[in-house]
């Protein structure tokens, strides 16, 4: 990435990452926030949103909290997921990522937000407010 210092902001709030059935529709629930990612598969619905708008009777995966990549990144650039999968990886911590046109998305558990943001510090790449 030409040493060019990657930056990255973290978002406020929680979020939770829901699995409804590939049938259902998009609730208005999931788009109550700055922030949702919405993916329809062939087997799922799969919906990342602000964790309060989560009603209780669907099954999600609740307490991440979201790094953004300040971009916009060009499709060219190489290995920026793989890198910081990897940095992250190396300390035991778990990641789930979204891509846009724009920019990546790294959620890690709230649980392990420290531990990333210090193994990512270390490696090099600044955090922001």
């Amino acid at each position: 990435m030409s040493g060019k210092t990657l930056k990255m902001k973290l978002l406020k709030g929680r979020y939770g990452v829901c699995r409804l059935d590939k049938t259902e529709f998009i609730p208005k629930w999931a788009k109550n926030s700055d922030f949702f990612s919405i993916t329809r598969t062939l087997d799922e619905l799969s919906i990342v949103c602000i964790e309060e708008s989560i009603p209780s009777y669907i099954k999600y995966e609740k307490d991440w909290r979201i790094l953004k990549i300040e971009g916009p990144l060009d499709f060219s650039l190489i290995g920026i997921l793989a890198s910081i999968s990897a940095i992250l990886a190396q300390k035991g911590i778990s990641i789930f990522a979204i891509s846009t046109y724009d920019t990546d998305y790294i959620l890690v558990k709230n649980k392990d937000i420290s531990s990333a943001i210090v193994a990512l510090t270390d490696e090099g790449y600044e955090i922001i407010d």
